[in-house]
């Protein structure tokens, strides 16, 4: 396909996204009926959508409309891209811009690539630099890496990533974390991945898990352990018996696939069972939350979010603390963790808990933004006094 082809695909992608179909779906349903489409073709289709989503705010003003082909032409004007290249007219190009269209939208202005009831929010949490955090919404994510230090060393999995023409730089704060500076399309097929060297894993999560002073014995559980990559890393850096659960048990269906090939057990566990197994030597509760640390790499989540989902999102968080806690040792650790960037999801929720149990304590707590590392992440521990 031709760029000006990708573009018009992407304008058809993009109408059905603001028609209502979520992102992944249009671009799925576009797919199924573009044979002809190559691999490279759908990539490139791919990365032109999600740099609109991620800047769908400027790429309207630019363009002038919020519809596909005006959000493709203010993505162009924003590139600095002469759109009279893409709207040719010709093949399978988009159609010529109209005088209006060749007229209207405006860079001058910055636009506000958020919901606009958020900024607030972010302004609490960037202390000062908020405009270079909704600045970084707009890019895209670097590919971060965990080496399966159980696997093999992490010098080890750079040669061997290497061989397979993936280039890594390492992390000097973790030693398990390993950045893609070139061909991170190829991982899935390379031999690294395949053998369990490593794993896709964000570097503000892999921070996290490491700040966090886990049982090297006994029974840790995750509570809300989803495809199960924490709980990968933690059989990973402890001898504990890693236990996994989930209130929706399908979001686990990849675990025990992805146990085996890192060489690692996980013992799944039913709701039912939880009190039976309890109590556990730590509980990690990754709870659903927002996503706002995560809006460069799932940017549609930003635009999905609304003032009731967010205070639906705090009190399920509550409700999962509270049922997390009577399942942990005398002894034993409650971790906290969530992907937001919100202080009503993460300080504000370790401050409620703690008064609604006044038995347990904040021993710590941490947050990164997408200006510290990737993306941001909170965490908190909690003891028993």
């Amino acid at each position: 396909m031709t760029p000006p082809a990708r573009h018009a695909a992407a304008i058809a992608i993009l109408d059905a996204w603001r028609g209502g179909q979520p992102v992944e779906q249009a671009l799925t349903r576009w797919a199924r009926g573009a044979r002809y489409a190559g691999s490279g073709d759908r990539a490139a289709i791919r990365d032109i959508v999600y740099d609109i989503v991620r800047r769908a705010g400027s790429a309207a003003a630019a363009g002038g409309g919020e519809d596909g082909r005006a959000l493709v032409l203010g993505l162009l004007r924003l590139q600095d891209v002469d759109p009279a290249l893409i709207f040719t007219g010709e093949g399978h190009a988009p159609a010529v811009l109209t005088s209006e269209e060749a007229a209207g939208g405006t860079t001058a202005t910055p636009a506000l690539d958020v919901p606009e009831w958020t900024l607030p929010l972010l302004q609490d949490r960037a202390d000062g630099a908020v405009d270079a955090l909704l600045e970084s919404f707009s890019l895209r994510a670097p590919l971060w890496l965990r080496v399966a230090l159980k696997r093999g060393t992490r010098e080890e999995a750079q040669t061997a990533l290497m061989h397979d023409g993936i280039a890594t730089r390492a992390h000097s704060g973790v030693a398990t974390a390993l950045e893609v500076t070139e061909g991170a399309r190829k991982l899935h097929l390379s031999q690294a991945y395949e053998t369990g060297l490593v794993e896709p894993q964000d570097l503000s999560v892999q921070w996290a898990m490491a700040r966090v002073n886990w049982p090297a014995s006994g029974r840790i559980l995750d509570y809300c352990a989803g495809g199960g990559g924490k709980a990968l890393a933690l059989a990973d850096r402890t001898a504990a018996q890693i236990l996994a659960h989930d209130a929706l048990p399908r979001r686990m269906a990849d675990v025990e696939k992805r146990a085996l090939r890192a060489g690692v057990r996980i013992d799944q566990v039913d709701t039912s069972a939880l009190a039976r197994q309890a109590p556990f030597d730590a509980v990690l509760t990754d709870v659903p939350c927002s996503g706002s640390g995560t809006w460069r790499r799932d940017p549609e989540a930003k635009w999905r979010l609304t003032p009731d989902a967010l205070a639906e999102l705090v009190a399920l968080q509550a409700e999962i603390l509270d049922q997390a806690a009577p399942l942990v040792a005398p002894n034993g650790r409650l971790v906290y963790m969530t992907c937001s960037l919100f202080k009503a999801e993460n300080e504000a929720q370790v401050a409620d808990f703690v008064r609604r149990h006044p038995r347990w304590q904040v021993e710590s707590q941490h947050v990164v933004t997408p200006l510290d590392a990737s993306d941001g992440f909170f965490s908190a521990v909690f003891a028993r006094t």
